[in-house]
């Protein structure tokens, strides 16, 4: 079935009625520890909160007043974990956090309007995809991108913006011949009921599960913050659509006149792209403790992100041609870059 959400993705509040209520136990993480809370499987007649799938989160909210901390979907039937038991039968008011849902829609939106464009302008297809926290990456069947690719779409996809472009729902049976003609990677093994297909008018057709805005102007602007090396012969490429932008620049501008962090070095080291470039970032005092971020080819940080890290008295840990971490003293950052600039050169000279 489709619920409420999946009909009408620009709902916040709704009126039903509880299904059924059993104890239950969720396990959630927090810092990398597992923790087991006591609560409630909460069933309803209808939601307007997304159970997480198709590559996004679920949605928060309350019903009843009660919060709701998780939503996933078995078959047909969407699963609210809550705290506090509510009884069977019970008319229930749901309020959505609707800013963490518009946000979901902008950036799940954004993925299906940059897959469909990386496709059709340079045949790079999407095997798979992460609505991330800060930012959203997504994987491209191709090893590496040609230079000035990323900026000839992401031109292309701001353009579809401001043409105001609709985008509607459909709903076909399974066994509908238009079915076919979508673009998909497959039904999960527990579907029920009928296809639903997000259809950018004259740009995309494709069978999604998730909520998403009723026209591309919506998504305001996207930004491609660059590419990185993925799983063997991929490429993940990072964005960031809607209200994400706007508090990108805030940030950066903060960052820049102020302190800046891990997540800023990263998006400077994917805005210049560091495949066949070593970059060695730091933030902080000048002789104090700080952050540090080096990034190139994987052979270079492997072997001396440890040596850069002795150096600054720090701690990091490094993967995919990033080693970074925590610098107790930036005093001998000089020391670090020259060291850098010393091993870059015997490897162009070919010395081992």
């Amino acid at each position: 079935m489709a619920f409420q959400c999946q009909r009408d993705c620009y709902m916040q509040e709704f009126d039903t009625c509880v299904v059924s209520c059993v104890p239950a136990e969720l396990t959630l993480e927090n810092n990398g520890k597992k923790d087991k809370l006591k609560g409630f499987n909460l069933k309803l007649k209808d939601t307007i909160l997304f159970p997480e799938g198709g590559g996004q989160p679920d949605d928060h909210g309350t019903v009843g007043g009660v919060p709701v901390l998780r939503v996933l979907r078995q078959g047909p039937e969407a699963v609210h974990f809550i705290s506090s038991a509510l009884e069977e039968g019970q008319e229930v008011h749901i309020k959505l956090d609707w800013e963490r849902r518009f946000d979901h829609m902008q950036q799940h939106s954004g993925q299906h309007l940059i897959t469909a464009l990386a496709d059709t302008m340079f045949g790079y297809k999407t095997t798979s995809w992460d609505l991330g926290r800060q930012r959203s990456s997504i994987e491209l069947d191709t090893a590496a991108v040609k230079p000035g690719e990323m900026e000839a779409l992401e031109a292309a996809v701001n353009e579809k913006i401001h043409a105001h472009i609709p985008v509607t729902v459909n709903l076909l049976s399974i066994d509908d011949p238009a079915v076919e003609k979508v673009r998909s990677r497959g039904l999960p093994d527990d579907h029920a009921g009928p296809i639903r297909i997000i259809d950018i008018e004259g740009v995309d057709a494709n069978m999604c599960c998730g909520t998403h805005v009723s026209n591309l102007s919506h998504l305001q602007v996207i930004k491609i913050l660059g590419t990185e090396k993925g799983k063997k012969n991929k490429t993940n490429l990072i964005f960031i659509a809607g209200s994400r932008v706007l508090k990108y620049a805030e940030k950066s501008y903060i960052g820049v006149n102020r302190d800046g962090d891990n997540e800023f070095m990263n998006i400077i080291a994917n805005e210049i792209g560091f495949q066949d470039t070593v970059i060695f970032l730091t933030v902080g005092e000048e002789k104090g403790a700080g952050l540090f971020l080096l990034a190139g080819p994987e052979n270079i940080v492997t072997e001396v992100g440890p040596r850069v890290s002795e150096l600054l008295q720090g701690k990091g840990a490094g993967k995919a041609g990033r080693y970074q971490g925590k610098a107790n003293s930036l005093v001998k950052r000089a020391e670090a870059e020259a060291l850098l600039k010393e091993h870059s050169c015997k490897l162009t000279a070919g010395e081992e």
